[in-house]
């Protein structure tokens, strides 16, 4: 397999199902989706930030292995991970991206409207210092997938908001390429408007909150490279 950056579209019924529990953080005020949304989503198709690696994690792991990248040990993957999420919380406070721990994954939640323009795909200038401190995270810890999704709101025909989702996520690849991120670790992904966060939209925060586009980091495992050889 070459090692340029995975694109796939979904064509497939996950936008069939809405996640309904978009609920308000009483300290930050900030719009999130509840425990209990999260769970149902699971339960009905593994949640998409829950299942596999974009292209699939034994493709994955050829391509990092071939790229030079080691796995981490099994015993050492939970302190990989909580290094990584330490250094990512310190260095993006205040810049409007979410850290999120899901097991030994992290997610990385950038609104679309302090990320990009509307209706652009291009990151916005004042927004590239705080990619810049992800990528230079993600150089140190250089033993993991990261698969990048772009999400839209319902406005505008499902055909634009798929095409706008897959340029914001690979833009975002692009610029961490740019920044030295070894492209055999990433892989994009555009879902529309099919995975609403905040649903049903009836305000500029539920567009704002739906508008996004996220980073799911996940360990390259001794496991995963026994696997792909």
């Amino acid at each position: 397999m070459n090692s340029k950056t995975i694109k796939l579209t979904i064509l497939t019924s996950i936008g069939a199902i809405a996640l309904t529990g978009c609920v308000t953080d009483p300290v930050t005020g900030e719009r999130k989706i509840s425990k209990a949304a999260i769970g149902g989503v699971g339960g009905a198709l593994g949640g998409y930030l829950l299942g596999d690696l974009i292209g699939g994690r034994n493709s994955r792991t050829e391509e990092i292995v071939g790229a030079g990248i080691g796995a981490v040990a099994g015993a050492g993957v939970g302190y990989y991970m909580d290094q990584q999420e330490k250094k990512l919380r310190e260095r993006t406070a205040g810049t409007g991206i979410d850290v999120e721990r899901q097991g030994d994954q992290l997610v990385l939640n950038m609104p679309g409207d302090v990320t990009f323009d509307l209706n652009s795909a291009m990151v916005k200038s004042q927004f590239r210092s705080a990619l810049d401190s992800v990528a230079s995270t993600l150089a140190e810890y250089p033993s993991t997938y990261i698969d990048v999704y772009g999400h839209t709101d319902s406005t505008g025909s499902d055909t634009y908001n798929q095409g706008l989702s897959e340029r914001r996520a690979a833009s975002v690849a692009d610029y961490l390429g740019g920044r030295g991120i070894q492209r055999a670790r990433m892989a994009t992904l555009g879902y529309g408007e099919s995975q609403l966060k905040c649903s049903p939209e009836r305000s500029e925060t539920d567009y704002q909150c739906n508008r996004r586009v996220e980073i799911r980091i996940a360990p390259v495992t001794q496991s995963d490279v026994n696997a792909a050889q």
